[in-house]
């Protein structure tokens, strides 16, 4: 037979060069994907990263893309993680669209989004890995919250955002021996695999493999603490950030019995069941987290979440006793927000007398005293406000400073700086009442202010520039000082300088030492 004549209609050169235009295609180490451009801007969602983690893979490390041939889509967010849905019935989680986690769920979740403003492989353009929220138990890499689009296009870097294993079937602690010896570490091993995804191809997108940044916000920041005391996690990320995230410890491994346990009894299931625990449906065991959970709270105790066990993977305390060597070369920011704690409160209308109440609780203080120092310090805070920080400086705030300052410790002695920031300007969300609410920097990090806790006014322009410079200045140079930002010092034991992002942004030589000694002298 003659050659073989193509029925398809030849394509105008103006139009197949649209279309690659539109829908560019890119060269991974599995294999080329397509995705799309939006505004300038290549846009790749629902890249694996990692095989699917059902079956005889759950439980397990993170194990390798089977490549595939011809090209593959990456237009749609693959599966989030399997998680107990988020609801609406508390109005800070319709602010930050708790409940919007677009993709599906499953177990197939080992993906990706990356957003990036060329795929010259010569670029060589910073890169920002951002790690999402909702603890170690819900969320996604692709709520709105996490688009990267706009950071993207702002700072000419590339943006990446990664869904992993949450809750049981990232951290079900099954022991330290046998092939579920890493179980209770199961989704960090996952991040450690993204990293290791942008190692490797980063550069087809137009970005410098040497110059990655980790960072998050909440459970975000914890996963990146942790990051340092992963010896597999050394030298794939070479600059940090932990906003309101601070995490000093893993979970030990007797914790970790004791939720497995938990959770096995409910399943009607025992340690030696293990190989039956992979062949439930992921909803099953879902729905027993949540009977597990439930029943922790109608005996008044605080749910039993699944986080990182201590163990092969995480041999040591992220920053307990100390910052750990394996990562004293990466330069770190570490951020709280003044009224973080207001995100879970909801007692608005709360009076003096209230907080009287609530105050008297704490052993060891005097309740008119602490009450009269916060109103000196802010004579127009409500009592709702004051409360907030009350709870924010003992956990929040108190966990941030001891983190930086381990760090800054091990910088004075040839490790590599840390900086840290206070966000002071208030959301406008329902009038201002959540105060510098937990989450409420987020989206100005992403240079992305349409969010509801932010919103396009003018200063909110002006903060977006600043705190997004500053992360993009530090991905690329390993410093967050720049144009933009107003000048910035590292942290030390001494000054304790800490950027104070309002109204205007400025540094502060340790803003909240006052709160700081108030309780050190009561909580010791």
């Amino acid at each position: 037979m003659g050659d073989s004549v193509s029925t398809r209609p030849a394509i105008p050169g103006a139009i197949a060069a649209n279309e690659a235009a539109l829908f560019p295609v890119a060269e991974t180490a599995e294999g080329r994907i397509r995705g799309l451009t939006s505004g300038g801007i290549a846009v790749f969602r629902g890249i694996p990263y990692g095989a699917p983690t059902s079956g005889r893979n759950r439980f397990r490390p993170p194990q390798p893309v089977e490549p595939w041939a011809g090209v593959r889509d990456a237009l749609t967010p693959g599966n989030i993680s399997p998680q107990i849905p988020a609801d609406r019935r508390r109005a800070y989680a319709d602010l930050i669209f708790n409940d919007f986690q677009p993709g599906g769920m499953g177990e197939d979740c080992l993906v990706l989004n990356l957003w990036t403003p060329t795929l010259d492989r010569g670029a060589r353009l910073p890169v920002l890995v951002r790690f999402h929220g909702g603890g170690f138990y819900g969320g996604s890499a692709n709520s709105p919250g996490m688009d990267g689009e706009m950071l993207a296009r702002f700072g000419d870097c590339v943006v990446v955002t990664v869904n992993h294993r949450l809750s049981a079937l990232g951290y079900l602690y099954l022991g330290e021996d046998g092939e579920f010896a890493d179980s209770g570490a199961a989704g960090m091993l996952d991040l450690v695999a993204a990293l290791d995804w942008v190692r490797r191809n980063v550069e087809a997108f137009g970005g410098d493999p040497g110059r990655v940044l980790a960072f998050g916000q909440s459970g975000g920041g914890a996963k990146v603490s942790l990051l340092f005391a992963m010896p597999s996690a050394a030298g794939l990320f070479h600059r940090a950030g932990i906003m309101s995230g601070a995490r000093l410890t893993a979970t030990t491994p007797e914790s970790g019995e004791r939720s497995a346990a938990q959770l096995l009894n409910a399943l009607g299931l025992t340690r030696n069941d293990t190989l039956r625990l992979q062949e439930l449906p992921w909803s099953t065991i879902v729905a027993a987290q949540a009977e597990v959970e439930a029943g922790e709270r109608s005996r008044g105790e605080a749910p039993r979440s699944f986080s990182p066990v201590l163990g092969r993977a995480i041999p040591r305390h992220p920053f307990a006793p100390d910052a750990p060597e394996s990562a004293r070369d990466v330069p770190l920011i570490v951020s709280s927000t003044l009224d973080e704690r207001t995100y879970r409160e909801t007692r608005f209308e709360m009076t003096w007398d209230d907080l009287h109440q609530v105050v008297a609780k704490i052993p060891g203080g005097d309740p008119a005293q602490i009450i009269a120092i916060y109103r000196d310090d802010d004579p127009d805070a409500s009592p709702f406000i004051i409360n907030a920080r009350i709870v924010t400086d003992r956990g929040f705030r108190r966990g941030a400073r001891v983190l930086s300052s381990r760090k800054a410790a091990q910088s004075a002695a040839g490790g590599a700086p840390a900086w840290a920031y206070l966000w002071a300007a208030k959301s406008p969300a329902f009038g201002g009442r959540y105060g510098a609410t937990h989450a409420v920097d987020t989206s100005y990090a992403m240079h992305d202010v349409r969010m509801a806790l932010s919103g396009p006014q003018a200063d909110n322009l002006r903060l977006s520039d600043e705190l997004a410079s500053a992360w993009v200045s530090l991905a690329a140079t390993g410093d967050p000082n720049n144009a933009k930002t107003p000048e910035w010092p590292a942290y030390d034991l001494q000054s304790r300088m800490t950027m104070v992002f309002g109204h205007p942004s400025a540094p502060v030589s340790d803003p909240r030492r006052t709160f700081v000694d108030l309780w050190e002298r009561i909580d010791g």
